[in-house]
């Protein structure tokens, strides 16, 4: 199975989400801007992603897009699955039973055999994206105990997390 695109802006998406001030929502056109992808695209993005009660939209002059849920509550699974629906990597198009066909009971329980194996795996990697939160992830890349805050809306604080988060790496620890 081979994700889309869509996932890697989406957790960026949910990333600026993340990281914004509660109270301000960030504007379609900043990213849009920060994605520089089609605004097309990214429209149908955030569509799925406010359905799936992930984000929510505010509309008006100072409208955008907030977090529906804590960072801690959002995991990769959530995302996925709100772009591309349940995670099901065996396509199973009987293929197995047309090759088969003058053996049927054993193309049967063969068919079987995989779409078994198949759902056992879905089922871990189920089960592994689940335990991955937006909240986790970005803790661990930024080498930080809380997530910074800032409005993504207002290019002096976005220079300002960035000198932090290039302190913190470089080792001037800010925790």
């Amino acid at each position: 199975m081979k994700l889309t695109k869509g996932l890697e802006q989406s957790v960026c998406i949910i990333t600026l989400l993340a990281t914004q001030e509660a109270d301000v929502p960030v504007s379609s056109h900043i990213i849009n801007q920060r994605l520089q992808g089609s605004p097309t695209y990214i429209k149908k993005l955030m569509r799925k992603l406010v359905v799936n009660q992930l984000v929510t939209s505010v509309s008006g002059i100072n409208g955008g897009f907030s977090l529906a849920k804590a960072p801690q509550e959002i995991t990769l699974l959530d995302i996925i699955e709100a772009l591309e629906g349940p995670i099901v990597t065996y396509p199973n198009t009987g293929l197995i039973n047309r090759v088969f066909q003058d053996m049927q009971p054993v193309a049967n329980q063969g068919d079987q055999v995989l779409i078994d194996v198949f759902q056992e795996a879905d089922q871990l990697y189920t089960e592994y994206l689940q335990q991955q939160t937006v909240f986790d992830l970005i803790q661990e890349t930024l080498g930080l105990r809380e997530i910074p805050v800032l409005n993504w809306n207002d290019l002096a604080e976005k220079k300002g997390l960035i000198r932090k988060v290039l302190n913190n790496v470089n080792g001037n620890d800010e925790k």
